[in-house]
């Protein structure tokens, strides 16, 4: 059963930036690529390097689409589904994610 567990506060997540929380026993990427609240979460699983590691990618923009690319090898994943540029086959899960009326980001686990 899916639940939305608490993982920090939106200001602990500077824009531009990710972090990496423990949801259950997932290690989930958080990204706030904008400063206006909008976030976006994806395995941090680097699927290629078998790393906890996305959180610490670049975030870009490819054809309209945000973007976070790995920072071992480079393979960009898509924010908004986990999708691989590169090899759609290494494709992440993604996570829905909010923030609260009291500031906290809550992902939902799987």
């Amino acid at each position: 059963m899916s639940q939305w567990v608490t993982v920090c506060k939106l200001d602990d997540i500077l824009p531009e930036t990710g972090v990496c929380a423990l949801v259950g026993n997932d290690h989930v990427a958080i990204f706030r690529p904008y400063n206006n609240g909008e976030l976006y979460a994806i395995s941090n699983i680097d699927p290629f390097a078998k790393a906890s590691v996305l959180s610490r990618g670049i975030i870009s923009q490819h054809e309209n689409q945000l973007w976070v690319a790995s920072p071992l090898k480079k393979q960009r994943f898509r924010l908004k589904d986990g999708f691989c540029l590169e090899d759609e086959q290494h494709s992440v899960a993604h996570y829905e994610v909010k923030v609260n009326d009291d500031g906290f980001v809550q992902v939902k686990s799987h």
